[in-house]
């Protein structure tokens, strides 16, 4: 009997012992909700935010910078208790915002399944201010503790459209995001250099685990830092702007709707990208990022568009430089190719009648130009009149888009638009597979009619002409890091399909443009042969939009340039007044007319 009990006490023993290494092993390896309150007690992870990279001019000057900010964090499992009323008076709060803000934070927590063991953003970004005034009292909130971090701050608001803005890092955005490397209240690039060099920008976190005894306070690093990871900053980037020049443009541009580009044709490194109406991009940082930008996106006057990339234009007249060039390519006329300027064809302006090439060009001759692109489509390659427009559309296309019309050059920003070179395809959809021909598609001569650009592709289009006959992709970044370079296909020259002695045509017409032709009264300069081409952009029932390209001095050119004034007349007027001050700033370092600076300043050319 006694043998009996004793072997049933020793199975229960090791049974009760089997229950307990079970429970244990349940509670250690399979449990997680113990492993995350064991972990929890013991340390807490603290995320390292990297310092994303800052961003300098072309000669050193800061653009955009980093400031400090905190956001107040809370671990829900460490709360203990929470006097609600002393918190209103630390933080500056009345009952009815921290009501707000719990119930913000639980929706918050519900939506991001979050659990109770893990920080989570209570108060965002908190300035240095907040923090001074509420540091020495956050032990009397236990659970509750500061994380470091920066926002971005911008040193000019002119670059505002270039650089873009940072913001924290949407839903969607995350589960697209197939790289892992952002988390749930992470801040990226949400436009231009932010969002294009955002790999290069925004460095790698790390990770600090901190060792807690039983009442929460922090006594160290856990293991001597063993486990810890560094954060690594960003690369810092320079720009090829000109802080100075892209100021005064956006002071030139105030109150208008339009952009400036100006381009240096060796590298094609921009100088200037003004895009107006823009907006502060400092609005767009700290606390009141969500009621500023709901402000901003919503103007009428659309701030956020990047005008230099974004919007599509009729070229008007500016093409014509690249009709004529075509037209030389081709054979079909010579520099000393006479046309009657026959306005019963299409009308015309100013007093010439028998111009040359290069007369045309400098008055801008619409007829010229109308019976110039009729013999370069007609060459009596097809066995009719639809044929022969087909295949010579088809060569013209060829050279049109060598010049970057017509597509996306590549610029280091997002939401580049391409514009429109009409194709025969693109005639076939457009007539709905009836027959067309020259007759029908004339009015792309003078830059009208299908065409379509954009002001980067004007810019450009000025650089090719004075480098005669090439071009490097226009870039807003030229060196990443301790480089000293760009990324490597803004080093790729882009050669176009015209020979460089046709370019000699243009570069002399466009010289008499601005020294004879239509735009001598507020595009020429004293010491600077400047060369340009006027354009006057049919809007109707509205105004006239306002179009001018140049690039200066004419050997060895410097700047190249495009402007674009919506709603502003004639060519010769707003555009190029805003060209040749913004010429002037940056070859001599200010302008020597303070006459035209006033005529551009008070809007004279819409009198």
């Amino acid at each position: 009997m006694n043998e009996g009990r004793k072997e049933v006490l020793q199975i229960v023993f090791v049974l009760v012992g089997l229950i307990f290494l079970v429970k244990l092993f349940f509670i250690q390896i399979v449990e997680e909700r113990y492993k995350n309150m064991a972990g929890v007690n013991a340390i807490r992870k603290e995320v390292q935010y990297p310092i994303r990279g800052i961003i300098k001019d072309r000669n050193g000057k800061l653009i955009v910078y980093n400031s400090p900010e905190f956001d107040l964090m809370v671990i829900l499992h460490e709360v203990e208790y929470f006097d609600s009323t002393r918190f209103c008076q630390v933080f500056g709060k009345t009952q009815d915002e921290l009501r707000l803000l719990f119930k913000n934070f639980y929706t918050e927590i519900k939506n991001k399944k979050a659990n109770r063991f893990q920080p989570f953003p209570f108060l965002r970004q908190l300035s240095t201010y907040d923090l001074a005034r509420i540091q020495d009292n956050l032990d009397e909130f236990p659970g509750f503790f500061i994380q470091d971090r920066t926002t971005r701050a911008y040193a000019s608001k002119a670059v505002a459209n270039a650089i873009g803005y940072v913001s924290e890092i949407s839903k969607n955005q995350l589960d697209r995001d197939k790289t892992g490397i952002y988390k749930q209240g992470d801040y990226i690039g949400q436009s231009g250099i932010e969002s294009f060099y955002e790999e290069y920008l925004r460095g790698q976190r790390g990770i600090k685990h901190l060792m807690r005894n039983k009442d929460g306070v922090i006594k160290g690093s856990y293991e001597g830092g063993k486990y810890d990871t560094l954060s690594v900053p960003g690369q810092d980037l320079v720009s090829t702007i000109d802080l100075t020049l892209q100021e005064y443009g956006a002071f030139l541009l105030n109150g208008k709707s339009g952009s400036i580009i100006a381009i240096e044709p060796a590298t094609g490194e921009i100088l200037a990208m003004v895009s107006g109406p823009s907006y502060d991009p400092n609005l767009l940082t700290g606390k009141n990022y969500s009621q500023n930008f709901k402000l901003i996106s919503t103007d009428s006057l659309k701030p956020l568009f990047n005008r230099p990339l974004m919007a599509q234009y009729r070229p008007g007249s500016i093409f014509k430089i690249a009709q004529a060039m075509v037209a030389l390519q081709e054979g079909v006329i010579t520099p000393e190719t006479r046309i009657r300027c026959d306005r019963s064809i299409i009308n015309c302006h100013g007093a010439h009648s028998n111009e040359d090439l290069r007369g045309a060009i400098t008055n801008s001759c619409n007829p010229y130009f109308h019976n110039v692109l009729r013999r370069m489509l007609n060459q009596g390659k097809g066995a009719n009149p639809f044929d022969d427009t087909r295949i010579g559309l088809a060569e013209w296309d060829k050279h049109m888009m060598s010049f970057g019309f017509g597509r996306r050059l590549g610029i280091d920003l997002p939401n580049e638009k391409r514009g429109l070179v009409p194709s025969p395809e693109y005639y076939d959809r457009a007539y709905g597979g009836r027959p067309w021909k020259f007759s029908n598609i004339y009015s792309i001569a003078i830059g009208e009619g299908e065409n379509m650009v954009v002001p980067l592709q004007m810019a450009n289009f000025a650089a090719t002409v004075a480098n005669k006959g090439f071009y490097y992709t226009p870039h807003l970044v030229k060196s990443i890091g301790n480089s000293g370079m760009p990324l490597p296909q803004y080093l790729e020259k882009h050669v176009t399909t015209i020979d460089s002695a046709n370019f000699r045509i243009a570069r002399d017409a466009m010289q008499r443009v601005v020294e004879a032709g239509t735009a001598q009264y507020r595009a020429k300069l004293k010491d600077i042969v400047v060369c340009g081409k006027t354009g006057t952009v049919q809007n109707e029932p509205n105004p006239d939009h306002s179009v001018f390209i140049a690039f200066a001095p004419k050997e060895n050119p410097k700047i190249a340039i495009s402007v674009y004034v919506e709603y502003s007349g004639q060519g010769g007027r707003a555009a190029a007044s805003i060209a040749s001050l913004m010429i002037e700033k940056y070859l001599l370092g200010g302008t020597q007319r303070p006459n035209i600076e006033e005529y551009v300043l008070k809007g004279k050319f819409l009198h």
